[in-house]
């Protein structure tokens, strides 16, 4: 059985079973310090999936199931894009006046769901004697701090989330529902009884929205010129295959240790993630609005959105693994939306540590590295894997000939239908 028809064997089972998971659900609500949205009892009968998927479709693209009536799930994630960002804004804006920025980019649904695990933290392997063994990062979950663990979780959050759709309770949002163009749709799928509850309307949304991310080809296509070359079909250029052994080298720019770029076992094509969660020491950003507030510090997970992990000092500052599929595209990058352009994410990526200065606000002249951290977590920042064990003035990983060659092998990530997109940059 394929990742997606297991997915669709448990959305059965969950539809089946919806009683026993509103325990979970809501148990997960007050971990993750994510609006409290109850699970309710079961539909009278499993709706088709196909129909499931159609109307998940029609939600995402409704702008008028948001509180300012113009938004909508597409809007964040452009279809166009590739599910990511439709712009270089550093976070997108909502909020029932549209004014309301978000703290961090908006990550692309593409291919983010082909491997989807829980959120978990692995235990060294028994056979690694305990002195020597290292404490592994944390992997899975959805969203740039993991704290979802099943997709309709995540999709129900923005439907609420003040700086987005803004609908504030699922009383609000079933509102706007009863009242949309999808309510025939959502009728006739779940019957009337379910529609006019509100926790139950919010909850099957959140379904039809996950269905359709699983089900809709243009969310995992498998369409670029990387996944030609490896079925044989395309052949690297000298640069691109130069750009992909800097990529890969562990003592060169080492992404592929993170950003997995082999097959697997099994045939299936790269995601380019390890879904873990590392700690970058990305710079400041002073074009997010929560960050005029000098004391305001985004750390991931260990808050502020995420709380069951506040205590985890070690976590602090630690980001998902974003996959690197159709990353051409985008005009912001990191979580904090800090870079606009990928020549210059990379260029930080290898000069971090050799020149500082570049990267990082300076008082009275001295350079605060890392300085999107409070100081006493500036420690928990990668300095021990390539190319961030550097010193300041040192030869950097790569040169800039380097960088574009790299850069030309991360071109043969986009899909097709996002080509036209990534030719206009």
């Amino acid at each position: 059985m394929n990742l997606i028809s297991r997915r669709n064997a448990w959305l059965v089972l969950l539809l089946a079973g919806m009683a026993a998971a509103s325990i979970l659900l809501q148990a997960r609500a007050r971990a993750t310090n994510s609006p409290a949205v109850a699970a309710a009892p079961a539909a009278t009968a499993t709706p088709d999936k196909a129909a499931l998927a159609a109307l998940g479709r029609q939600l995402f693209f409704d702008r008028g199931l948001s509180a300012s009536g113009q938004q909508a799930c597409a809007t964040c994630h452009a279809a166009a894009r590739a599910y990511g960002p439709p712009n270089g804004l550093p976070a997108q804006f909502g909020g029932a006046d549209m004014t309301h920025q978000g703290m961090r980019a908006v990550p692309s649904l593409r291919y983010t769901l082909n491997k989807m695990q829980a959120w978990h933290v692995e235990s060294p392997s028994s056979m690694m004697e305990r002195a020597e063994a290292q404490e592994l990062p944390p992997t899975g979950g959805l969203t740039w701090d993991g704290r979802f663990d099943a997709l309709h979780e995540q999709a129900t959050f923005p439907l609420l989330n003040p700086d987005e759709m803004a609908n504030g309770t699922p009383q609000g949002f079933a509102e706007r529902l009863r009242h949309s163009s999808s309510a025939s749709a959502f009728n006739q799928l779940f019957g009337r009884a379910i529609l006019n509850n509100d926790k139950q309307a919010l909850h099957y949304a959140g379904l039809a929205l996950a269905q359709f991310q699983l089900d809709d080809a243009s969310f995992h296509p498998y369409s670029s010129k990387f996944d030609a070359w490896m079925d044989g079909k395309a052949t690297l250029t000298p640069q691109e295959a130069r750009g992909k052994q800097l990529f890969d080298d562990p003592k060169s720019g080492n992404c592929a240790s993170c950003h997995f770029d082999n097959q697997g076992a099994n045939g299936a094509h790269p995601l380019f993630t390890d879904y873990q969660f590392e700690v970058l020491g990305v710079p400041r950003n002073g074009e997010l609005a929560v960050n005029k507030n000098p004391r305001f510090f985004d750390m991931g997970l260990c808050g502020p959105l995420r709380q069951d992990q506040a205590k985890q000092d070690g976590y602090c500052g630690m980001f998902r693994t974003p996959t690197l599929r159709n990353v051409a595209t985008r005009e912001v990058f990191f979580h904090n939306g800090k870079f606009h352009d990928l020549k210059t994410a990379l260029q930080f990526y290898v000069q971090r540590d050799t020149a500082p200065q570049k990267w990082y606000s300076s008082v009275h002249g001295k350079v605060q590295k890392f300085d999107d951290l409070p100081a006493d977590k500036r420690a928990n920042v990668d300095t021990n894997d390539e190319p961030l064990t550097r010193k300041r003035g040192g030869t950097p990983a790569w040169n800039e000939q380097d960088v574009d060659d790299v850069i030309a092998f991360l071109n043969t990530l986009t899909d097709r239908d996002a080509m036209v997109v990534a030719a206009k940059k």
